[in-house]
């Protein structure tokens, strides 16, 4: 029988014990203080952005949230990312996605201060990821490797299999378990045979936003499956990339929502509080 591996729940526990860290932090003067940028009016884009602050804001995290129109041009955008990144009393900087077509994403990208990415998505922070020394790691798969952690799923030597090679989530995700000695496999729009590849997976991790496709004939029985998709159906419901259906064959599965999206707000979180320690010294 299929285990559901409880996001909010492992989200909440982590959230919890960050409190007290925050606390202990204050006590020596320190606020650990997170910058959120949005620019434009995505509908999805607020309703991240909100529930990044509300958590923020609960466990004692002061949360900037800079709100700018549609039309912000990108030179504007990069003065203020420089104020931030020269602020002292911001200790992490996160740009919401996507941004109007006027802005260059990977310009912004690499405008943010390594020690300051809290995304986890500079260059240099991709970089030293993959060299197995990082400094800050995207969130969602972060979160993801918690998971793994929290349920005693041991990904050493495993066949893992990646569905979805993006920048936030495919290729740092495969760095990871690489990092932790799996045998990763990535694949994409452009692999040959998807459903004979995702069917030798140990573990399988989807993310290629597409609603329902992984099915139960592509999924190994007793597989880790873990479904990072979170599609808008016609019908106004949440989707994942996973179907229903692989909840009969799967050993593990996280469920849409609150699976993997808990618990990158909270990954989320405790990078902001890393990155505050290492700006002053500590850890």
């Amino acid at each position: 029988m299929v285990k559901i591996i409880d996001g909010k729940e492992l989200a909440k526990t982590t959230t919890d014990n960050l409190k007290f860290e925050i606390e202990n932090l204050k006590k020596k003067g320190i606020v650990p203080a997170l910058v959120v940028i949005v620019v434009g009016e995505d509908q999805a884009s607020q309703i991240y952005v909100k529930n990044k602050h509300r958590v923020a804001e609960s466990i004692g995290i002061k949360s900037i949230i800079t709100k700018l129109p549609s039309s912000t041009s990108e030179s504007d955008l990069l003065a203020l990312i420089n104020e931030y990144n020269e602020n002292p009393d911001v200790h992490g900087i996160l740009v919401q996605l996507p941004l109007p077509k006027q802005i260059n994403e990977k310009k912004i990208t690499e405008s943010i201060k390594p020690e300051k990415d809290v995304d986890g998505f500079h260059p240099v922070n991709i970089g030293r990821l993959v060299m197995n020394d990082p400094l800050a790691i995207p969130c969602t798969p972060m979160g993801i490797m918690r998971m793994f952690m929290a349920y005693d799923i041991d990904v050493k030597g495993k066949n893992a299999v990646v569905v979805g090679r993006s920048n936030i989530v495919g290729k740092p995700m495969a760095a990871l378990l690489l990092n932790a000695n799996a045998t990763v496999t990535v694949t994409h729009s452009h692999t040959q045979n998807l459903s004979e590849i995702t069917k030798q997976a140990d573990i399988l991790v989807v993310a290629i936003g597409q609603a329902n496709f992984i099915k139960k004939a592509d999924v190994k029985q007793g597989a880790v499956v873990i479904d990072v998709g979170m599609n808008r159906l016609d019908s106004g419901k949440l989707a994942g990339d996973v179907d229903k259906d692989v909840a009969d064959v799967a050993g593990y599965l996280t469920p849409v929502p609150k699976g993997v999206g808990p618990m990158t707000i909270a990954m989320l979180m405790e990078q902001t509080i890393e990155l505050t320690k290492r700006s002053v010294g500590i850890g």
